[in-house]
């Protein structure tokens, strides 16, 4: 059963200070459910099925048409392309680092990273298939993947929609970005960051930016797996900035549970490597970074930001930009001399 946090504004103001003392770099390594843990076999696997458009109804969309990890992990667009050309009502996150989420997409409907990759597949708009049925029978036909799935989870009949949804979990977790230039500064070396991004992480601290946007991945606290982390936007009504963006047209969490009292709450997004990710916020209207830090700074903290503070800003969130693991492309089962009657 999900733990609602809600993190209120007050909160956020009043805890400002304290968290300036709690800056952490990002862990090498993400955490791993018992029940799924990681093996080379499986990476790889997860690795082939997450670059596989063959899961889509068109064999045209992967899990990186919209979630690209050769860019920042997502598509640079306000709403994801998927099959027949339909347009996702709201903009990709990055799947790098999303293994730090205590939950996944940004109404929180998933618990886990198992959970997540089971969505897109069979979502109308965005992979297509009717059933996960159906793309068991589409994987099982591949000669190679048999194979690739026995080598992961062992004998039996070991492709399963299950199984395919832990080997692309355990995939991701691999995708972290370690050692920003943030992380050298709060693990010692004071030469990582300039003098501007400096002030500029200061000013994220004391404007309140830091009590949402806190922990390692700057997605809030370290939670148990399953906890979800959100918080109300906008939290501040602003006529100028919902007749430009139109924010409030989105229910957030109450799409799913239909409750009113879940209007307007957002999983709160991770930053790392923000600068990689425009456009910004659920429905990916806002085209810059400096733009996004001043909308953030009015509507959640009612708080009016000068330009030399958000370029200060700007300037540590560009810290944020983590190392990307090397992503070696692997080779694709074939089909040899036939292929799906894809619709």
């Amino acid at each position: 059963m999900f733990i609602l946090r809600l993190l209120t504004c007050a909160l956020a103001l009043a805890g400002a200070s304290a968290a300036v003392a709690d800056w952490q770099a990002l862990p090498a390594k993400a955490p791993e459910p018992a029940a799924n843990p990681s093996t080379a076999a499986k990476v790889e696997l997860g690795k082939m099925l997450y670059l596989d458009p063959r899961l889509s109804s068109t064999g045209t969309v992967s899990c990186n048409s919209c979630h690209n990890v050769m860019l920042g992990g997502e598509d640079n667009r306000g709403g994801s392309v998927g099959v027949h050309g339909q347009v996702g009502g709201r903009s990709a996150p990055t799947v790098w680092n999303s293994a730090f989420n205590s939950v996944q997409f940004w109404d929180g409907r998933a618990p886990s990273l198992e959970a997540q990759a089971k969505g897109p597949v069979t979502n109308p708009i965005e992979m297509g298939m009717k059933s996960w049925d159906d793309v068991v029978v589409r994987l099982k036909a591949i000669p190679g993947y048999p194979e690739a799935f026995a080598a992961a989870f062992g004998g039996g009949d070991a492709v399963t929609a299950d199984n395919a949804a832990k080997a692309i979990a355990a995939y991701e977790r691999t995708l972290i970005t370690p050692n920003s230039a943030y992380d050298k500064y709060v693990t010692g070396d004071k030469t990582a960051l300039t003098e501007q991004q400096v002030r500029g992480m200061n000013t994220f601290a004391e404007t309140g930016c830091s009590n949402c946007h806190s922990g390692p991945a700057f997605n809030g606290p370290t939670l148990p797996e399953g906890t979800p982390f959100f918080m109300k936007f906008p939290t501040f009504e602003n006529g100028m900035f919902e007749a430009k963006y139109g924010f409030t047209q989105d229910k957030g969490r109450a799409e799913v549970t239909k409750k009113a009292e879940d209007e307007h709450l957002f999983k709160v997004p991770t930053l790392r490597n923000v600068a990689l990710t425009a456009p910004y916020f659920h429905n990916g209207k806002v085209k810059t970074l400096d733009e996004a830090v001043r909308v953030m700074a009015k509507l959640q903290l009612n708080k009016d930001l000068s330009d030399q503070q958000i370029a200060d800003v700007v300037a540590f969130l560009n810290a944020l930009t983590g190392e990307f693991p090397k992503q070696q492309m692997p080779q694709l089962p074939g089909l040899p001399n036939k292929t799906f009657d894809y619709n």
